[in-house]
């Protein structure tokens, strides 16, 4: 009997990004509306890219994204 497929959480596959290096990379929240109450440098830093430094929640994502 063969082993079942191991499947890529959806979810968590739109969310993340694993980079070259092996880095989990993110989009930023609170980019959507009500930006005019957010300063310009607040809506810059949030327009750049985020990276996960927690090793439980980097291993978690990995773990959900087998194949990236």
């Amino acid at each position: 009997m063969d082993m079942p497929k191991m499947k890529t959480r959806k979810s968590v596959a739109k969310r993340f990004r694993i980079t070259g290096t092996g880095k989990v990379r993110y989009k930023k929240a609170n980019l959507r509306h009500i930006l005019t109450k957010k300063s310009r440098k607040r809506k810059s830093d949030l327009r750049k890219q985020g990276y996960l430094t927690a090793k439980p929640m980097i291993k978690s994502v990995k773990t959900m994204m087998p194949w990236a």
